[in-house]
């Protein structure tokens, strides 16, 4: 009686054999490809802020700019939030907020700043391109808030 012997056939040693993915660095640390999101983002900022900041870097000395991930919210229920004066927002959901200069809670001096929120200025772009538009455009409100005039002279559409 002869007997069919099962035949296994043997797929190449793979380097995955336990699924645990690929070992070490996938792109090396001197590439783009390998920022994080928010690295990125705030590149983004700076790219931005760079026209701006070319055409008002005397005024803009004492203003220092800042990137927070969401804004702070001491209420739960939407109907209960109040935003304060300098805040940027779009349907409710606050985009940038101009902090001006004051006292800290800690009782030290402060400069004005500028803070931008990363995820909802995400949020509302649909891309790259998009997003630096609209960093762009949130960066000259607060700015003209900053500095008391038209939005427009900030950006050049004044001369």
């Amino acid at each position: 009686m002869t007997t069919a012997r099962r035949t296994r056939r043997r797929s190449p040693r793979r380097r995955d054999r336990r699924g645990r993915g690929l070992r070490g660095l996938l792109y090396p640390p001197s590439i783009p490809a390998t920022k994080t999101r928010a690295e990125k983002f705030d590149a983004m900022v700076l790219e931005a802020l760079e026209p701006i900041e070319q055409r008002w870097a005397a005024e803009l000395a004492d203003l220092d700019l800042a990137v927070d991930e969401v804004p702070e919210v001491d209420e739960t229920s939407p109907d209960d939030v109040v935003w304060g004066t300098g805040m940027l927002a779009d349907v409710g959901v606050p985009l940038a907020q101009l902090v001006p200069a004051g006292v800290d809670p800690d009782g030290l001096p402060s400069r004005a700043r500028i803070v931008l929120y990363r995820r909802p200025l995400e949020a509302r772009a649909r891309g790259g391109a998009d997003l630096a538009d609209l960093l762009h455009e949130v960066l000259v409100e607060q700015v003209a808030e900053y500095l008391n005039i038209e939005p427009d002279a900030v950006d050049g559409g004044g001369e």
